[in-house]
């Protein structure tokens, strides 16, 4: 039996379901990505079979491609929240793993675009961490 994920955006005006599984989990480090998280990287999970389901708020949704690239990135008209896109002539669905309500239970498969990867990405693991906002 498919399992169902569910996620939503931001505000809680857009809900989605996905029924069945992700074969990858991807950290895309991409310009592209960089420029549309304002982060670092995406964190995208992917799917060839999966379906999406949009369960309130579809008309909240918008998609925009960016001209002369395989760049698509879907989100709430409202909060702006990075949402579910099909790409790749609907061969692919793409998923922020952010914006998922349920539990994730796939690894990271792999950095994309590591070449592109910011220079302030370098050396994390050696910067102080806080629980919580710092004081």
């Amino acid at each position: 039996m498919d399992r169902a994920h569910l996620g939503s955006c931001l505000c809680g005006q857009v809900h989605f379901e996905v029924i069945g599984h992700f074969e990858g989990f991807y950290l895309c480090h991409c310009k592209h990505c960089q420029k549309d998280t304002g982060s670092a990287h995406a964190a995208n999970l992917v799917s060839s079979n999966a379906k999406l389901c949009w369960v309130k708020g579809a008309e909240k949704v918008k998609t925009y491609n960016l001209p002369s690239t395989r760049h698509v990135k879907s989100f709430c008209t409202e909060c702006s929240s990075a949402l579910p896109s099909i790409q790749f002539e609907g061969k692919l669905l793409v998923v922020p793993a952010g914006s998922m309500d349920t539990q994730i239970d796939i690894p990271v498969t792999a950095h994309i675009f590591d070449a592109s990867k910011a220079s302030w990405e370098k050396n994390l693991d050696s910067v102080k961490k806080f629980a919580r906002f710092p004081s």
